[in-house]
Formats: C-alpha cells, sequence, structure tokens
C-alpha cells in the first residue's frame, strides 16, 4: 500500500462482505421455497425474497467495484484520493440507500421491473451518489502524476455504467418501450461496461501479481475491450425477441450473442498466459487463483453457459425457465464475484500489515465455493432442462411443473450449502485480517502534491503510528 487514502477501500470492502452475505441468506429462502417449503411466505413472499436476492447481489458488486477503484486508482495515477472524506460520505449515503430500498421491498415499496426494483426517488439518490464517487475518481485522475491504460479503462468503465443507469429512469407507460430501455440497463452493465471494469481490475492485478511488463498486459487490455465492444453492444438483442420489438432483432441478437464468448474466451487466455508468463512468484498465490480462476470462470459462465441459450432457435424454448438462472449464476459468479473476492484477496494483507494470504481457510474458501458453484449450475441446468421439456415442449401447466422439478432444489440446497462454507471461510479470513492498519510504502512512491481535502488524511482508527 503507497497511499493513506487508499484505506478508505477497506470500508467498501467490509460492506460489500456484509450485503454478500445476507444476499446468500435470501438465496436459501428461496431454494426452500423451490423446494416446497415455503414456511416464510407470510413475511417473506417470493417476489420479496427474489427483488432482494438480485438487488443484493448488484449491491455488493458495486460496493466491491467501488473498493477496488479507490484502492487502485492512487496507485496508477500516483497521488491520494482528491476527496477522500468525500469517499466515506459517499459510502453511508449508498448504504442507506441500499437498506431505505431492502425494507421497501418488504413493505411492498418498489416498482416491479426486474432487477430495477429499486423505487424512483431512490433512483434519483443513487444517481447523485454514483456522481460523487465518479467525480471523485475523476479529479484523483485527472490531478494524478501519470495516466494508465488500467486506469483510464476502469474509469472509462465505472463512468459508463452510471450513465447507462439513467436509461431505466425514462418514464413510459408501454410494456415493449418500458423493457426495451430497461435492457440497456441490465445488458449493457453485466455484458457491456461492466466487462471494461472488470479488464480494468485484471489487468491491475495481473501487473501486480505475475510481474509481466505493463505494456504487455494493457496491450491484452485493449484487445479485450475492443471484443467487449464490437460483441456486447449490439449482443443486446437477444433480449427483444419477445418484447414486440421487429424481427431484424433476432438476426441482430443471434449473430452478436454468438460472438461474445470470444471476448470471455480472451478474457480466459489474457488471464492464463499472463501467469505463465510471470517471471517471479507473488507469495500471495491465493489472490493469483482467484484472478485465473475469474478469467476462466467468466468464459465457462457467461460465454459458454450464455451461447448455449441464446441463438434465437434455442432460447424460444429456454426464455425465461430455470436455463437463465443457470447461465445467471455461473455468469455473475465468475465474471464479478471472483473479481471482487480476487481484488479483496489482494488488497487485505496490504491494508492490514497481516499475511494471512497464505492461510489454508483461504485455499479452502476458493474451491469449496466454487465446486459448489459449479454444482449449483449443474442443479440449475438439470431443473431447466426438465422445465422446458415438461413445459415447453408437453405442454405441461407451469405449476405443475414446478411441483415436478422440486426434487431438483434438493441437490441445489445441498451444493449451495457446500458453497455457502466456502464463503464463511472467506468472511472469517477477511475478519481475522483486522482493521486497516498496514504500513504505508513511501519508498515506493515518489514525491506528491498536497491532498485538496486538508485533515482528511489523518490515519483511520488503528492506523500504524
Amino acid at each position: 500500500m503507497k497511499y493513506e487514502s487508499q484505506r478508505i477501500a477497506y470500508w467498501f470492502f467490509a460492506t460489500c462482505m456484509l450485503l454478500f452475505g445476507l444476499q446468500i441468506v435470501y438465496g436459501f429462502i428461496m431454494a426452500f421455497a423451490h423446494a416446497g417449503l415455503d414456511g416464510l411466505h407470510d413475511w417473506i413472499p417470493f417476489h420479496t425474497a427474489r427483488a432482494t436476492h438480485t438487488n443484493l447481489l448488484v449491491m455488493w458488486n458495486l460496493c466491491g467495484f467501488m473498493g477496488a477503484a479507490y484502492y487502485i486508482i492512487p496507485e496508477e495515477v500516483e497521488r491520494e484520493l482528491y476527496w477522500p472524506t468525500l469517499a466515506k460520505v459517499q459510502l453511508a449515503a449508498l448504504v442507506a440507500v441500499g437498506v431505505t430500498a431492502i425494507i421497501g421491498f418488504h413493505v411492498g415499496w418498489f416498482e416491479g421491473r426486474k432487477f430495477l426494483e429499486i423505487p424512483r426517488p431512490l433512483d434519483y439518490l443513487v444517481v447523485i451518489d454514483v456522481l460523487l464517487f465518479i467525480a471523485n475518481i475523476g479529479m484523483t485522475i485527472w490531478k494524478g502524476k501519470r495516466i494508465t491504460t488500467t486506469s483510464a479503462v476502469l474509469f472509462f468503465g465505472l463512468l459508463m455504467a452510471a450513465l447507462l443507469y439513467l436509461p431505466g429512469m425514462i418514464p413510459t407507460d408501454n410494456q415493449t418501450v418500458d423493457s426495451y430501455w430497461r435492457w440497456w440497463v441490465v445488458h449493457l452493465w453485466v455484458e457491456g461496461v461492466w466487462e471494461l471494469i472488470m479488464g480494468g481490475i485484471l489487468a491491475f492485478l495481473l501487473i501486480k501479481l505475475t510481474g509481466v511488463d505493463r505494456e504487455v498486459i494493457e496491450k491484452w487490455l485493449y484487445v479485450i475491450v475492443g471484443l467487449t465492444f464490437l460483441s456486447g453492444i449490439l449482443g443486446t438483442g437477444h433480449h427483444y425477441y419477445y418484447i414486440g420489438t421487429p424481427s431484424y432483432w433476432l438476426w441482430i441478437g443471434g449473430l452478436f450473442s454468438a460472438l461474445e464468448p470470444l471476448a470471455f474466451l480472451g478474457m480466459a487466455i489474457y488471464g492464463i498466459t499472463m501467469a505463465k508468463k510471470g517471471g517471479r512468484k507473488h507469495p500471495n498465490r491465493t489472490a493469483l487463483a482467484w484472478t485465473v480462476g475469474c478469467c476462466v470462470m467468466s468464459f465457462v459462465g457467461a460465454g459458454f453457459l450464455g451461447f448455449a441459450h441464446t441463438l434465437p432457435q434455442v432460447n424460444m424454448y429456454t426464455h425465461g425457465t430455470l436455463v437463465t438462472a443457470t447461465h445467471g449464476h455461473m455468469a455473475f459468479w465468475g465474471a464479478y464475484a471472483m473479481l471482487v473476492l480476487a481484488i479483496i484477496t489482494y488488497a487485505m494483507p496490504l491494508l492490514t500489515g497481516r499475511k494471512r494470504h497464505d492461510a489454508p481457510s483461504g485455499i479452502f474458501a476458493f474451491w469449496t465455493s466454487n465446486i459448489g458453484m459449479i454444482s449449483m449450475t449443474i442443479a440449475f441446468g438439470i431443473a431447466g432442462v426438465t422445465q422446458v421439456t415438461l413445459e415447453r415442449r408437453m405442454g405441461m401447466e407451469f405449476l405443475a411443473v414446478q411441483e415436478e422439478i422440486e426434487m431438483h432444489f434438493w441437490g441445489l440446497i445441498m451444493a449451495a450449502t457446500l458453497f455457502t462454507f466456502g464463503i464463511i471461510a472467506f468472511l472469517y479470513d477477511f475478519i481475522r485480517y483486522g482493521l486497516p492498519k498496514g504500513e504505508i510504502d513511501v519508498a515506493a512512491r515518489s514525491p506528491e502534491p498536497e491532498a485538496e481535502d486538508e485533515g482528511a488524511l489523518v490515519a483511520a482508527p488503528g492506523a500504524a503510528e
């Protein structure tokens, strides 16, 4: 750790871990409901649990991205954060909005738009909060000593994520138009600009963990960004098949969806090649495992499983079934959850000064959570194919099919339990690291200008004297 203000990342990571744990709880509520044990229905109906589960996923990933940016950007541009105190205020505001939204879901206050259930008044607060974050990161880069490709790609991804939240706020009474704009947010986030964020964070981690020259890694980053924009943007069309848009979206969506796996295949090759090319052995092997694992699992979940059901000829049967959940769980885990866990695993020893990265619990967390997620994906896949066969091919009623596939959710619950053991081990390691109090490596950086936020760079409680 080179800069005092990097400690702020810890509090974003801590919030991230808390929300992740809560998301898992709601996942179990949904799984038991699918298995026929919906005992909490009077207090937490399925639609409430689903909205909470998916929105917690988005929120903890965003917290992780913000924490990563607050850790990475100062090192990349060689200066302290421009407004460190603003970062703390921004986190508190984000948590307040998130807590209000979750409580709102439980009392019936939400928009009812899948993945964008947050009520409209809270949408405006989210926009303000993210703009404060972008301003802080942007000013830090602007006033920095250098602008690297890694920092530029990361900033552009974060900026576009903020801007592409706005189409989902366009008011309309037309269902087709509303779905059209909604997918601008949902798809262009997870299969567009979030991939830029992924590329920026991966580049930083690979530079630090492998020792490969920055120029080599950042050249690969240009290729990944190009593939992402080529395939991801027009690949949005595979969400337009059945919402009333013109039929040409069948061709556009099908063609560019077929190209999307190339971007993730590139990421997999990128990560593995850089890890093999590394000329030195970094002591934090666990962080490297999460980094390379992210590249590989994102290809499996987002690339291969996404392609497997997005072609129009297949999607006409799988659309809106558990096959989508098969792709969604592995894709989010591989592309974004593992990425956040990778940067946390890398940063925590430096933030706290405790070298726990070689603890057996860290490796246990990596393998157990990944085996658990693979098993969950298989369980979802079996349930999804069964659902497609019975409902879409044989014409059985939806609720009758749900009863027929209840047994498969017991397998899902067992797999999710294994996955949870891995995450508990990760949380155990995170807690054992303690509060941020690692030493500042002043020798590793050159002199810098005074921070504009006077008094904000005082060491955090428990920081090294």
